[in-house]
């Protein structure tokens, strides 16, 4: 008999037709995509198994010791989903053959299982007497591992149900690996995000609608302004009819870029929008965003809008500062006052120090920085990596908020 019929003939033992195999498969996937599903699935592999406990086992980074547990199962005080630390060194099951199969009559014999640690310290407590199990192999070079147990009084599991589990570990293995690749897709994404914030630069994603799909921080606060820029109905204007015509336009065209219906040329273009504040103007940059969708839809992401706010403080990191330039503590809050656009004397005057200690600081910053001119000085700040470190600015004892004018609240000043 071929595969596919072994296959067939395994459901057919285990009381389950393709089409609820399939369901049961896609929910693995579905798992990869919201881990909250995966216990969902586990739990109906526990009820397809009658088994008292499935169990997912993962590796915690730089921990090779221990694992994280999903256990599915009726733990007194715990819930029928609980989460447990995986102690590596107390398993009895030391290098089993990988992406098979095995429970523990293949390993020992059932008085080395009863009279070992585990059995004693897990066993016995939550009546795990019979275990099937897969140490699945991961792309990395990882390890998961899947695990079914029944009491006692249950039977001893069946050459079908062994059957079974095999075919899933291919399905485990692909759903975790992408899992995996999503999850360090949205840490790099988020780490870039947080990167473009401390720039100062807001970003705003359209869809094909037009409509904002999504905003970091810094656009956020700069929308809850309404100073140049607003959200209507979900889509981004400008507050003068003439800017949100040229904003529009742009938007416009760099939909036609992506769709093609416009000849290859400039990839983004800009505009300067007027603030009814009378603060300067806004930068924005409208750029298309390449779709790679196999499948049409809405929501897609179709532009982001890049904005940078001149007037605004920076969110540079007074740390990365201070090592950067080897400065004092009061050295890097003077040079950060001044890279906010502040004057020797207005810096003086928020760090509550004297205008003769100020100037006494800012040649020692001169000296440590090898520049001449405060221009310089603002100039090398902003133009450097101190921006891309968390921001904070720790203000020296007695210091004051600086209140000139910068276009932003006073709550996130």
């Amino acid at each position: 008999m071929d595969n596919s019929g072994l296959s067939v003939q395994t459901l057919a033992d285990m009381g389950l037709n393709l089409t609820e195999y399939d369901s049961l498969i896609g929910e693995f996937y579905d798992g990869s995509l919201e881990p909250r599903l995966m216990a969902k699935t586990l739990r109906h592999v526990r009820n397809l198994y009658q088994a008292n406990y499935v169990i997912l086992i993962l590796r915690v980074p730089e921990q090779p010791d221990l694992g994280l547990m999903i256990v599915v199962g009726d733990i007194e005080r715990e819930g029928e989903v609980s989460y447990w630390a995986y102690p590596q060194a107390l398993t009895p099951f030391n290098n089993p053959p990988m992406d098979r199969v095995f429970t523990v009559d293949d390993l020992m014999s059932e008085e080395q299982w009863t009279r070992s640690a585990y059995f004693k310290t897990y066993g016995t407590v939550h009546d795990t007497y019979h275990i099937m199990a897969a140490d699945i192999s991961t792309p990395d070079g990882g390890k998961l591992r899947f695990r079914i147990t029944r009491p006692k009084s249950a039977p001893n599991f069946s050459a079908s149900e062994r059957s079974l589990c095999g075919m899933f570990i291919p399905h485990l293995r692909r759903a975790m690996h992408v899992h995996n690749l999503i999850d360090r897709s949205e840490s790099m994404t988020e780490l870039y995000s947080q990167a473009i914030s401390r720039l100062s630069v807001a970003t705003i994603v359209l869809d094909q609608q037009g409509k904002v799909l999504s905003l970091n921080p810094m656009a956020s606060e700069l929308l809850e302004q309404a100073d140049g820029l607003k959200l209507v109905g979900g889509h981004l204007e400008a507050t003068y009819p003439s800017d949100n015509r040229e904003l529009q336009r742009l938007v416009r065209n760099a939909f036609n870029r992506d769709t093609g219906n416009v000849q290859e040329g400039t990839q983004a273009e800009a505009m300067s929008v007027s603030r009814p504040s009378g603060q300067i103007n806004l930068g924005v940059v409208v750029e298309a965003i390449a779709t790679q969708d196999w499948a049409e839809g809405k929501g897609t992401p179709g532009v982001v809008v890049y904005i940078r706010d001149a007037a605004g403080r920076s969110m540079a990191s007074e740390t990365l500062t201070k090592q950067l330039f080897n400065l004092t503590r009061a050295e890097t809050a003077l040079a950060m006052e001044l890279a906010n656009g502040l004057s020797l004397e207005e810096a003086a005057e928020a760090l509550n120090v004297r205008r003769n200690t100020a100037r006494a600081h800012l040649r020692s910053i001169f000296s440590k920085t090898g520049v001449r001119r405060q221009t310089e000085l603002v100039r090398i700040i902003l133009n450097s990596v101190v921006a891309l470190g968390k921001p904070g600015l720790a203000l020296l004892p007695g210091a004051k908020a600086s209140r000139k004018k910068t276009g932003l609240t006073q709550n996130s000043a």
